[in-house]
């Protein structure tokens, strides 16, 4: 208890705060001593005195590569040191009238303002349910229209492109790999999405690094919640250890691939789940395309 009391009086610290902060936030969940000190403009010897401190009490861990030195949140503690440095999420009623403005711009002749805010304000609510603060607002606006665009594709009888699902638990890890994989092998020709069903914060920097190293990146993937019309959009839907979360609708492929869950797992742990996922991905292109 002593302990935790002294993680929260040492995050506390606005400082130390925005140090771990910015590694949460960095691509690959790490920043060395030199690109923390810019983004906050501080002395490269305040800046050591604050990483130090935090990493002696276990809230920082040390990856030398070559002469430069690499600071990272373990991650067995990301969860609960996110919740200590994230501000309580919110959205401003301006930036969601926004979203809707140019979303019922979009999506005009499909559907109407009423039920475009409604997705809106719905996928709002959603993202606060999980605590997500960071980039709130556009992480809000690109989920609600590609609800939108799932709804619209049910509703509306339409050729068109084979669209899969890959659901796990965080939407952090499993999921995020496997549809990484798929849209860089298929390109326009398959339209992929990805749930949880209790999904994370971000996107584990592990596996950021083991899509890296195969030349596929993320963008601006981000852990979604687990929602109704995107199991109907999907012509495939592919679980990976979130149980009986996901609704079953008849006429649909459901594959279930028991694959390891990578949380906690350092990079070497990774690369083996993401090979399996790798020839997975593939097999289950080879029947779609």
């Amino acid at each position: 208890m002593d302990a935790a009391i002294d993680e929260v009086r040492l995050l506390a610290d606005p400082t130390r705060g925005s140090i771990v902060r910015l590694i949460i936030e960095a691509d690959a969940g790490r920043a060395t001593v030199t690109q923390l000190a810019v983004e906050l403009g501080l002395r490269q010897p305040t800046l050591s005195h604050h990483v130090k401190l935090l990493h002696e009490a276990g809230l920082l861990e040390r990856a030398p590569e070559g002469r430069r030195v690499w600071y990272s949140v373990p991650p067995e503690r990301l969860d609960a040191v996110s919740e200590l440095v994230v501000s309580p999420p919110q959205t401003s009623p301006v930036a969601l009238d926004r979203v809707v403005d140019d979303l019922t711009q979009r999506f005009a002749g499909t559907f109407g303002r009423e039920t475009v805010e409604r997705y809106v304000r719905e996928t709002d609510d959603l993202f606060a349910a999980q605590g997500v603060d960071r980039r709130r607002a556009s992480r809000t606006a690109s989920f609600a229209a590609d609800r939108l665009t799932a709804l619209a594709r049910v509703e509306v009888s339409d050729a068109h492109r084979p669209e899969v699902l890959f659901v796990c638990v965080q939407n952090a890890g499993r999921s995020q790999l496997a549809a990484g994989i798929l849209r860089q092998l298929a390109g326009d020709r398959v339209v992929v999405r990805t749930a949880g069903s209790e999904p994370a914060e971000v996107v584990r920097g592990a596996v950021v690094t083991a899509l890296d190293e195969i030349g596929v990146s993320l963008g601006g993937e981000y852990p979604k919640p687990l929602t109704d019309e995107v199991v109907r959009a999907a012509d495939v839907v592919v679980t990976m250890g979130c149980g009986d979360a996901c609704p079953v609708y008849p006429g649909k492929v459901y594959l279930d691939w028991p694959i390891p869950d990578p949380a906690g797992l350092p990079l070497a742990g990774v690369r083996p789940i993401r090979d399996d996922i790798d020839a997975r991905v593939r097999e289950l292109l080879a029947t779609l395309v």
